[in-house]
């Protein structure tokens, strides 16, 4: 990595996408201001998007040539950071690293903690392990059919495949005869239904001192109603949920993350808050929490 300049120069990955796109309304904003990094952005469908001198081509993630081509990009464009944005992408990327001695400029967790982060399943057992709060879940092939599925939730279910971005592929089951059931299999979770509101914090973990700092984020309308993406979010003022944000603190402590998290939260039927899974990087809700990539840019390029 160069040695920080003035201005930082970030490369972004999946830089078209929500979250790419969040990275960059930021940067403009402190650019606005006088100051804020320099963003140069890779996507697999490259377009102009705001806030970035550049967005290049690059190829995904399950490509044989990813090693090579993000190693390449890396050498050629020279940044201070590299910020990881794909979810498909963090646990090699992780890998990549270590191997090839990016170090702290790659704003990412460790291998492990990472590949954890990045299975819901996985981190859901990791989190049960540890004491924290999540909702009941299970595999589909613990669970049986689509019958099953909703006596054992109670009446109805979440399934979400195990590796996706955000609410990719998330859905309801409250029918035994949901045909979506017989499509499932081993790479999907099933998760009980938390009835109550839905919350995505954006956590900062320092990797030197362990510090988090927590913004809580409720989610006011959903893309798909009752799951999903957030359509609207609100910005709750310092401890209005402070549960929440404990939660939020135990979660990345648990799983040893550090640096930017996003992750997603909700009430269960008791009020209790639960865990519902965890993204180790900036999400698309990110600038609504400036003092994350603000922390990342005092820690990661100093």
């Amino acid at each position: 990595m160069s040695a920080p300049s003035e201005r930082t120069t970030m490369l972004v990955t999946g830089a078209a996408g929500p979250a790419g796109r969040a990275l960059g309304v930021q940067a403009l904003a402190q650019a606005d201001r006088g100051g804020g990094p320099r963003l140069v952005g890779v996507d697999l469908a490259p377009t102009d998007v705001p806030g970035y001198d550049a967005v290049l081509p690059a190829v995904g993630a399950l490509d044989p040539a990813y090693d090579q081509d993000m190693r390449d990009l890396v050498a050629r464009l020279r940044p201070d950071l590299v910020v990881p944005t794909v979810a498909e992408e963090l646990p090699r990327l992780a890998v990549l690293g270590l191997a090839t001695g990016m170090g702290a400029g790659l704003v990412l967790s460790a291998p492990g903690p990472v590949a954890v982060a990045a299975d819901k399943l996985l981190t859901m057992w990791a989190l049960a392990e540890r004491g924290v709060a999540v909702p009941p879940h299970a595999t589909v092939a613990e669970v049986g059919s689509a019958a099953d599925a909703v006596s054992w939730g109670g009446g109805l279910v979440v399934v979400k495949p195990r590796v996706s971005r955000g609410g990719r592929g998330v859905h309801v089951v409250e029918d035994g005869g949901d045909p979506v059931w017989d499509s499932l299999d081993a790479t999907w979770l099933v998760q009980g239904y938390a009835p109550g509101v839905e919350y995505s914090p954006q956590v900062y973990r320092s990797p030197h001192t362990g510090r988090c700092r927590v913004v809580v984020l409720r989610k006011t309308e959903l893309k798909q109603g009752r799951v999903g993406n957030a359509a609207a979010v609100e910005r709750l003022p310092d401890d209005a949920e402070p549960d929440v944000a404990a939660l939020a603190v135990r979660t990345v402590e648990a799983l040893d993350l550090v640096g930017p998290v996003d992750m997603d939260v909700r009430r269960a039927g008791d009020g209790t808050p639960v865990v519902l899974e965890v993204n180790s990087r900036f999400g698309a809700l990110s600038a609504h929490a400036p003092e994350v990539l603000e922390d990342v840019l005092v820690e990661w390029s100093g």
